[in-house]
């Protein structure tokens, strides 16, 4: 851990520079995805990163260049190349930057059990093995696949102020998928996979449950195949926290991105139904809606001790009782815009700059069981399981299908639906909130796949929620 540090440190500052001030990031990033497909075992895939990104600060202008020669003969050319970009640009910038705050923190961070060894590539092929051999013998279950994602990621963050930050994190993705076809309808359930990561070692296999799991997972395919499709009109809506995170993923973190509200996203990504003076008047939902950026649940994705600018990471509330309070602006958007932010400035990697992301957002634990959860609906529906979703790009309007559906009638769980989706616009649908589960409903989960930034940027954002109701929404199925 760390070996590199030595000798990068020691480059670092042997480096020349004209600038005021400027940073070197070092990124190396190595990972495999395992998979066993119907009993088979495919190819295995592997990648291996590094470099490091030289930022550079002149007269209030910064630019930056990056490099994969981390030779002391690359870093300096790689920040001559800033300079140079830095004196292109200082007849056009539109920020002067020599009064923006610098980093000069030292610390670690490392993932939990990062210590403990992870399971050898045959012992991970056995597990997926043996779980693609529960799925139960039925001509009806067409396709499965069971897998298992690993990404190391180890990062070292220097700059003149005298910064040192390093980390090192661990980031697993297990999850299985099983499809049922009768001739003319197709189903799938499926468990962990986009919806499911954490950091830790093999204790984040057995949070997923995956272990044991494909005879509920196959069941649940069969159960959709034969269930009725979802029934149309105003219910309310019980959601689950696997797709909890999706909706607080769209509607709350994109519209909450400090860089998109200031107009930087709308050319690719989008805008934002926010405006700059929506933060600490807005009700963006009901006064049970509690939202904080939080980095410091060990396991979470996107947990650390400093972003990529070196800005500490502390928890902070973007949105308390339904009162919109703070953006999601790391250090750059706050000294633009004025408004108090969080450290979330992050990069996907070596070769890209840090812009203001999602890292882990969270929905706060309210005070009610599942059993008064779905005990407090007279007629309603549960739903679970991502399938699909469609925003419009000021992350307002949506629409967004589940995999799993449940009806709710008098306060009780009743039959199994499919195709279940539903609709609804950002802030009344906050607002309609009306009841949220406690601690015991709470999970944490994430994603590796959130795309933003020119050029692209896919990055891993952790959420946390408990299961939430929503009242009056509208829902539809299949037949709609």
């Amino acid at each position: 851990m760390f070996d590199f540090y030595p000798q990068l440190k020691q480059r670092f500052d042997a480096l020349r520079t004209r600038a005021e001030f400027f940073s070197l990031r070092y990124v190396r990033e190595s990972g495999q995805y395992l998979s066993v497909r119907k009993h088979v075992a495919e190819p295995p895939s592997f990648n291996h990163d590094q470099g490091a990104m030289l930022t550079v600060r002149i007269n209030g202008v910064e630019a930056y260049a990056a490099t994969n020669d981390l030779s002391q003969a690359g870093l300096q050319a790689a920040l001559e190349r800033a300079e140079a970009q830095a004196s292109l640009i200082a007849p056009h910038t539109l920020l002067d930057l020599s009064q923006e705050p610098v980093s000069g923190e030292r610390a670690d961070y490392c993932s939990p059990n990062l210590d403990q060894p992870f399971p050898t590539l045959s012992e991970c092929f056995e597990l997926l093995s043996a779980e693609s051999a529960a799925v139960p013998n039925d001509e009806r279950l067409v396709s499965w696949d069971v897998g298992l994602g690993l990404n190391l990621v180890e990062q070292i963050y220097l700059n003149s102020a005298g910064a040192e930050l390093r980390q090192a994190q661990r980031f697993v993705y297990p999850g299985m998928s099983v499809t049922a076809y009768d001739g003319h309808d197709s189903q799938t359930r499926s468990l962990g996979r986009d919806n499911f990561g954490q950091q830790g070692g093999a204790d984040v296999i057995s949070r997923c449950g995956l272990i044991g799991a494909a005879p509920q997972v196959a069941d649940q395919a069969l159960q959709l195949l034969l269930a009725a499709n979802a029934p149309q009109g105003k219910r309310d809506l019980l959601l689950m926290p696997d797709q909890m995170i999706l909706q607080i993923h769209e509607s709350i973190g994109h519209p909450l991105e400090l860089d998109r509200i200031l107009g930087d996203e709308r050319n690719y990504a989008g805008t934002s139904f926010v405006k700059t003076s929506d933060f600490g008047h807005l009700q963006y939902g009901s006064k049970l809606l509690n939202v904080t950026f939080d980095p410091t649940l060990p396991e979470e994705l996107a947990s650390y001790s400093h972003d990529d600018d070196g800005t500490p990471a502390r928890k902070e509330y973007l949105i308390r009782e339904g009162l919109l309070l703070r953006p999601l602006g790391g250090a750059l958007s706050q000294f633009r815009s004025g408004l108090e932010g969080v450290a979330n400035s992050r990069a996907c990697g070596w070769n890209r700059p840090p812009i203001d992301r999602m890292a882990n957002l969270n929905v706060e634990p309210g005070e009610q069981s599942m059993q008064q959860l779905i005990g407090g609906i007279e007629s309603g529906i549960l739903m679970a399981t991502n399938r699909s979703w469609s925003i419009d790009d000021a992350r307002n309007k949506f629409q967004f299908g589940c995999e799993w559906g449940q009806l709710i009638e008098n306060g009780e769980l009743k039959g199994v639906v499919k195709n279940p989706n539903y609709r609804g616009i950002s802030e009344q649908f906050w607002r309609s909130l009306s009841a949220v589960g406690d601690a015991s409903t709470f999970k944490v989960l994430g994603t590796p796949n959130c795309g933003k930034g020119e050029p692209n940027q896919v990055i891993r954002v952790g959420h946390a929620s408990p299961a939430c109701v929503f009242r009056d929404i509208d829902v539809f199925g299949g037949d709609a």
